[in-house]
This record gives structure tokens, C-alpha cells and sequence, in this order.
């Protein structure tokens, strides 16, 4: 698989789930409270109260993760798409580290399904840091290029 597809898809999964939970939680908040991530399991309500408030940053936080995602995917500059990286790990690495360390609220395979979920986007960037490698600031991507 080339280079800039590899990223290009990485990045592309990372974005389908932001795209995912911004747009429910922004536009149906209380059903992303009660039903996220749906098929009967409740990840979110069973770990405090509703706030439509948090849920809708929530939702807003990760339409504005999928704006960078969405631009690193088209123009594939190195800064670009290393920062659409790092801008992951930000949110998703403490995201998970909540998560990792408040499992008790779940059963087993909700359990396994958040942290694995939650882990999956981190691991997705980290392959595209690598893959991006490292390069001056302002040069195409060792991934790009298009």
C-alpha cells in the first residue's frame, strides 16, 4: 500500500468516527447521551448525569477534529497531516485515559469495546506520525504528495 493511501485511510478512519459522534451528539444530544454507541449499549449514560451542554462540545469538538482530519487527507503536507496527528492524540489519549480508569461502570464487553475503540484512533495516528516521518517544517509529507 503507498504511502499517502496509508495515511489517507488512517487518517479517513480516525474521521469517520468524528464525523460519527459530532453529528449525533450535536444534532440529537440526549440520544447520544442515552444510546451511544448504539446497538443497546450505553456508554455514556451510566457515567453521570445528562448535560446537553458537555454532550453538544462534545459533538463540537469532534466536528472540529474531523475540519483537520478532512484537510490533511486533501492537501497531504507534512505539517499538515502530523499536526492532524498530534491533534488525535491530544484528544483521544486523555479521552482513553478516563476511560481506562472508570471500566467499573461496564460490563465486560463494553469494557473491551471502549478501550478498544479509543485505542484504535490512537494507534491510527501513531502510524501516521511514522509514516510521516520526520522532515522540515513546510515540506510535503514523506506521505504526501498526492
Amino acid at each position: 500500500m503507498p504511502r499517502p493511501v496509508l495515511v489517507r485511510v488512517m487518517l479517513a478512519l480516525i474521521g469517520l468516527g468524528a464525523l460519527t459522534v459530532g453529528v449525533w451528539a450535536e444534532l440529537a444530544p440526549r440520544s447520544f447521551y442515552d444510546s451511544f454507541p448504539g446497538s443497546g449499549h450505553h456508554w455514556v449514560a451510566v457515567d453521570g448525569p445528562y448535560n446537553q451542554h458537555l454532550v453538544r462540545d462534545v459533538g463540537a469538538l469532534n466536528l472540529a477534529l474531523l475540519v483537520v482530519l478532512v484537510a490533511a487527507i486533501v492537501c497531504m503536507t507534512r505539517p499538515l497531516v502530523v499536526t492532524a496527528a498530534l491533534a488525535t492524540i491530544a484528544y483521544y489519549g486523555p479521552h482513553l485515559a478516563y476511560h481506562a480508569s472508570h471500566l467499573d461502570v461496564y460490563g465486560t464487553t463494553d469494557k473491551i469495546g471502549n478501550v478498544v475503540s479509543l485505542s484504535s484512533n490512537l494507534v491510527f495516528a501513531a502510524v501516521v506520525l511514522v509514516v510521516a516521518g520526520p522532515g522540515r517544517s513546510g515540506t510535503t509529507a514523506n506521505a504526501g504528495g498526492s
